[in-house]
């Protein structure tokens, strides 16, 4: 009973620490068995809605890319067929293909712009500093990375961490369709400017798509700051907080699979 005790305590002092380094001072909870599970509303900016072909078809300029219709494909099975992608300059120039992690079922997929170094060594996404301040961001809000799906728009790491170039994020672009197409989630969360513009075909600024949900193919879309952002911008923990119990309310709020 005392060494129970002791462990919940260690386990509280845990989960506010990490509100503090949020840079908040709220927690949030997933619901107890039997209560009202409350739907979040955002209000504010119009909602982008993007229909997308799912099954993949050639990228722009690359007829001879179609990631084929495959009714038996699995996850694991795609990242096999394109683990060894040469399509543009960044499969040459790779340590490791990043392709994602998590949850193949997943009800919520995070989606960042390109790997990083610490992802290029390691073959997956949001492993160096960004990638453990998204682990926090997700226990805090109640979420375990092991339950969601991470990925990128871009597989391969870009020459000194540049942005991914136009032609990079088409050539790219039906393979991240192809992962939404199987992993089937309720909800996306753009980690950033780029994921959002990937995604939502819109050239809109970051701060104009935060505070709705927008649709994608019926799946609901938030838009939020990067987690390398708040590494250099602490400002905008706030933000992303607001916009993850948000998530979190709205994730409790529907019916899942």
């Amino acid at each position: 009973m005392g060494g129970d005790f002791v462990s919940s305590k260690e386990k509280l002092k845990k989960y506010l620490a990490q509100r503090v380094e949020l840079g908040v001072g709220e927690a949030v909870l997933p619901p107890k068995k039997g209560t009202v599970k409350a739907v979040a509303v955002f209000s504010s900016p119009s909602p982008v809605v993007k229909q997308a072909t799912l099954f993949g078809g050639p990228a722009a300029g690359t007829q001879d890319h179609p990631v084929k219709p495959d009714p038996g494909r699995t996850l694991e099975s795609f990242y096999q067929e394109i683990k060894d992608c040469v399509r543009c300059p960044l499969g040459h120039t790779r340590t490791k293909f990043v392709f994602g992690v998590g949850n193949p079922k997943a009800d919520i997929m995070f989606v960042g712009e390109a790997p990083g170094r610490d992802e290029d060594l390691q073959g997956e996404p949001f492993v160096g500093r960004a990638g453990k301040l998204l682990d926090k961001i997700l226990e805090a809000t109640g979420f375990r990375r092991e339950e969601v799906y991470i990925a990128n728009v871009l597989k391969c790491r870009p020459p000194e961490n540049r942005d991914p170039q136009p032609d990079e994020m088409e050539t790219c672009s039906p393979y991240l369709l192809e992962q939404i197409r199987l992993i089937n989630p309720k909800f996306i969360v753009c980690l950033g400017r780029i994921a959002a513009m990937q995604l939502l075909e819109t050239k809109l600024a970051l701060g104009k798509l935060r505070g709705a949900f927008h649709d994608f193919n019926g799946i609901k879309v938030m838009v939020t700051y990067h987690p390398a952002a708040l590494l250099r911008f602490a400002e905008y923990k706030k933000d992303v907080w607001e916009d993850m119990k948000v998530l979190r309310k709205a994730y409790d709020g529907v019916e899942l699979k």
